[in-house]
């Protein structure tokens, strides 16, 4: 029967990047804009963005929708089509707000909305492709490759947008909001068209009711704690989504353009990190992958305390480094989460890897949400009492514990004996 090939997996990969392309502008440059430009809380578009997290508690329900469709890529390119479709609104929202408040709440709850199903549909629908037409000597490196061109597309149209931003205007972020939708949506298309057709799964699809399955998966210890892992670690790693830009413009007086390149930069070192971790395990075989998860725990920990210190101290020459570090550690704290995941989610009954997967997306999805509302309205709350800087740095602070007490769940609860080739690409 045949499989994806390393190609066809690269095709596959560049609709994540089209994911991460849309999904930057929504959550770092429209969030931006919205609170040091149009001068809203900042729980405003942190409460956006959670709506856009909470639809996707669904994905779990998409991929069995898509098992049992048994046409993967008209989710793919339909989700993607509805996810520029709530971006482009999003951006037709901004001017609104300024002239009627409650209608450009309107709109942005409808294009958030439609944020979220795009995402949870097209995403969903491509994991589902990938896990059941991959090999499974190649799931591990499949998942690997399209997490990191994810982030490349996250972190190239964040720095792109950002250098194309400055002088900011309203049309200008039309044009440069519409492009990237056009492009991603096209790309996407191109990508995923018939590569279904050309595979056969390498076994037949899940049968048993959608409930039946999950509530086996939760019975299993190994997969509940892990679940718990998962949505404490994503609630550390998104809290500063949402804060880090508007941090730079208020403390540091970062112009839209810059905020978002240092939105880029952030992502850059995402993906150094992804690329360290995995050129480190597989060359050299250093460390297990409980291991790599605990040090990108403390050591985004340690970052964030350097981001709050910058801030402090007004060095502004320094955060630049300091939201690259952090970037770095938390690449190597995805990367080697996603090995873990890749290596747990084929433990148990067979035909269940989706199910697991769907139930730690759907954690990491919850997390997403809770973890970037958490952060922004956290910082509204500190700014009715403290200075700018002591406001942000007191948030930073307290998702640094939280990375902490992830490291420490980590070092209980997952195999020291895990090891790094499960990030390891089979021949």
């Amino acid at each position: 029967m045949k499989t994806l090939s390393w190609f066809q997996i690269f095709r596959l990969g560049l609709v994540q990047m089209s994911l991460g392309a849309i999904v930057v502008l929504t959550t770092s440059t429209l969030n931006r804009l919205m609170v040091v430009e149009l001068g809203l809380a900042a729980v405003l578009p942190g409460a956006l963005v959670a709506l856009h997290y909470g639809i996707q508690i669904t994905r779990p329900s998409w991929g069995f929708a898509s098992d049992k469709g048994g046409n993967r890529t008209v989710w793919i390119i339909g989700g993607m089509v509805a996810l520029g479709a709530g971006a482009m609104l999003a951006a037709l929202a901004l001017p609104v707000f300024e002239t009627t408040f409650w209608a450009g709440l309107a709109m942005s709850i409808v294009a958030y909305a439609l944020i979220g199903l795009g995402v949870g549909a097209s995403g969903t629908s491509l994991l589902a492709l990938l896990a059941t037409a991959t090999a499974e000597r190649r799931r591990a490196a499949a998942a690997t490759i399209t997490w990191l061109m994810m982030i490349f597309g996250i972190a190239l149209t964040a720095g792109v947008t950002g250098a194309m931003l400055d002088p900011y205007s309203i049309g200008l972020l039309f044009r440069i909001v519409g492009v990237v939708v056009t492009g991603a949506i096209l790309l996407t298309t191109v990508a995923a068209w018939g590569i279904e057709r050309r595979v056969i799964a390498v076994r037949e699809p899940e049968t048993a009711p959608f409930l039946e399955g999950l509530a086996e998966v939760w019975a299993d210890r190994r997969a509940r704690n892990f679940t718990v892992f998962v949505f404490l670690s994503m609630v550390a790693y998104f809290m500063q989504e949402l804060i880090l830009e508007p941090y730079a413009g208020l403390v540091f007086n970062f112009t839209p353009g810059q905020s978002t390149s240092l939105s880029g930069a952030q992502n850059g070192g995402v993906f150094v990190g992804m690329l360290l971790v995995g050129i480190t395990a597989t060359g050299f075989k250093w460390g297990s992958l409980r291991s790599w998860v605990v040090a990108g725990c403390l050591g985004s920990a340690g970052a964030l305390a350097g981001i709050t210190l910058v801030g402090t101290l007004g060095l502004t020459t320094l955060l630049v480094p300091a939201v690259v570090a952090l970037g770095l550690f938390n690449g190597m704290f995805a990367v080697s989460a996603i090995g873990s995941m890749m290596a747990l989610a084929g433990e148990g009954r067979e035909k269940r890897e989706g199910t697991r997967m769907g139930l730690w997306g759907a954690a990491q999805a919850v997390a997403a949400g809770f973890g970037g509302l958490a952060g922004a309205a956290l910082v509204d709350l500190f700014r009715l009492s403290m200075s700018d800087v002591q406001a942000f740095g007191a948030v930073f602070v307290f998702e640094a514990a939280i990375f902490v007490c992830a490291a420490l769940l980590a070092a209980r609860i997952m195999d020291r004996r895990m090891p790094t080739a499960a990030l390891v690409p089979g021949e």
